[in-house]
């Protein structure tokens, strides 16, 4: 693959007046130097894709987690009969995570042939549709299937935009960009306990769980409009770009690896991240390594998501008190993840960083476990519990984005490993029902283990990546860290490739 066929097709896609790629261009002038024109490419990419994805994910987030807040405003009296034992509540809350799943290998491969914006902004509408109709449902069928159907939707945003991401950003820039998006499921932590707190004082003809829901599906509606005119398609055909800058940013997509062109799936990279045991073992004998430090890191998150108010509530604070304790929690988790993110793509390493934030949420549910009594250590245990999990799932989110190889290969291994981590959202899910209240012994003991886990596994995965990059070092020589590798037919195991450890 070489740079002729980009600027070949590049040239093409201009209207017939329009230069070629060498053209002066008034906004990237040729006597810049070519790191000033990276920086205000990345400038240029900044403002206009990361106000978009942020804020969608924020109401993503917000609607996948807003049954925790409901759940203390009347919900299950309302439509699931008081639920005296919290089993129906735990199924309404885990019924987002079977669609989840099953969908979003599947929808993300399927997503490359399609213009990113239009693919995410109608994800969106869809998945924001299915929040606001969970506001007017009656029984617990109806929530059931509003659950399924935003399950549906946001399979086919998560992994289409992690691999959109790499359209435009390095493995330098990658995980800290990464983190901004993946920082705001902390900020959507943060920002719901805010609007429960408030709505919970409202005084309205409607009960308060279903005012909640229309809240905060309705401009979950409006981004997506939005994005289907806003966001950028792929770097080779968008018209955002001028052609200056569109060559600039084919370039940066292929430093150290190489992007497909256009419409593409290659199968043999597909089915290559089904072989991997690294990225996904091998169905018969081996884990999912990268599956497994996933599973634990959503069976903390979902946890957190569904039942943080619960939690604090049994510290002995009023609903309404209760639902606004879990704001500091979510800020400091905010806080910490960019800060391990931008240090992470500064030293690039992550496996180090994730051993210790897996580390310390871990140590968090263990305080959890062991200061029964002291409700102030009890909730100083939550914000570790929470910036350790967000931390870890930004860091994690961002090792594999890169360390896959190619963009097919990216298209099926980040959400099939994904897709093994959610199902830890569904034990997440139940392990809290009331009757175990206000203890909570299984569920804590289970998450730090877990997480525990995920820490062990980290290391195992960061040792190996080393081990790898020191033989081909070894057999290949050195490579050089800003050029283009063709990973067009061995994805990662490209003799030029070198994996982030």
């Amino acid at each position: 693959m070489d740079f002729n066929h980009y600027e070949h097709c590049d040239r093409r896609q201009d209207s017939p007046g329009t230069e070629d790629v060498s053209e002066i261009d008034p906004l990237i002038p040729l006597d810049l130097d070519p790191e000033v024109q990276e920086r205000k490419l990345l400038r240029k990419l900044d403002k206009r894709i990361l106000p978009i994805l942020c804020l969608l994910y924020l109401f993503a987030y917000l609607d996948r987690s807003n049954l925790g807040n409901a759940r203390l405003q009347g919900l299950p009296g309302d439509v699931l009969g008081g639920d005296p034992t919290g089993v129906l509540f735990d199924w309404v809350n885990s019924a987002f995570f079977f669609t989840y799943i099953l969908l979003q290998v599947p929808f993300t491969v399927v997503s490359k042939y399609y213009n990113p914006r239009i693919w995410i902004g109608c994800s969106a509408i869809f998945w924001g549709i299915c929040s606001t109709s969970m506001a007017v449902t009656h029984t617990f069928t109806g929530l059931m299937i509003a659950r399924l159907g935003l399950g549906t939707f946001e399979a086919a945003f998560g992994g289409s935009v992690v691999l959109y991401f790499s359209f435009y950003y390095t493995k330098a820039e990658c995980g800290t960009r990464i983190a901004y998006w993946f920082g705001f499921a902390a900020v959507a932590g943060a920002f719901g306990g805010l609007i429960a707190y408030g709505i919970q004082h409202v005084k309205v003809s409607i009960a308060n769980w279903r005012l909640l829901f229309l809240l905060e599906g309705t401009p979950t509606i409006l981004l997506g409009l939005l994005c289907l005119f806003m966001l950028p398609d792929r770097p080779e055909s968008t018209q955002f770009l001028t052609a200056a800058e569109r060559k600039i940013a084919i370039r940066r997509m292929n430093r150290g690896t190489s992007g497909d062109f256009g419409a593409v799936v290659h199968q043999s990279h597909v089915i290559a991240a089904f072989q991997d045991w690294r990225a996904s073992p091998s169905i018969c004998i081996f884990i999912y390594v990268g599956g497994v430090i996933y599973f634990g890191l959503n069976c903390a998150l979902a946890s957190l998501s569904a039942f943080l108010p619960t939690i604090i509530g049994t510290m002995g604070h009023e609903n309404a008190m209760a639902q606004l304790m879990t704001v500091p929690p979510y800020a400091m988790a905010g806080f910490v993840l960019m800060a391990t993110s931008y240090s992470s793509d500064r030293l690039q390493i992550r496996g180090p960083l994730l051993v210790c934030t897996s580390g310390i949420g871990g140590l968090g549910y263990m305080i959890l476990l062991g200061a029964t009594r002291q409700q102030d250590v009890r909730y100083a245990a939550t914000f570790l519990i929470t910036s350790g999990t967000y931390s870890s799932i930004g860091l994690m989110t961002a090792w594999f984005s890169h360390n896959l190889g190619s963009e097919t290969k990216r298209a099926a291994g980040i959400p099939l490993y994904g897709a093994i981590g959610q199902i830890g959202a569904i034990l997440g899910s139940h392990l809290y029902p009331l009757t175990e209240g206000p203890a909570y012994t299984n569920g804590f003991t289970v998450s730090a283990s877990l997480l525990f886990l995920a820490a062990l596994c980290a290391l195992l995965l960061s040792v190996s990546f080393r081990l790898d990059n020191m033989q081909r070092d070894q057999q290949y020589g050195k490579p050089d860290p800003d050029g283009m590798v063709d990973t067009s037919e061995l994805a990662d195991k490209a003799p030029g490739f070198r994996y982030i450890p």
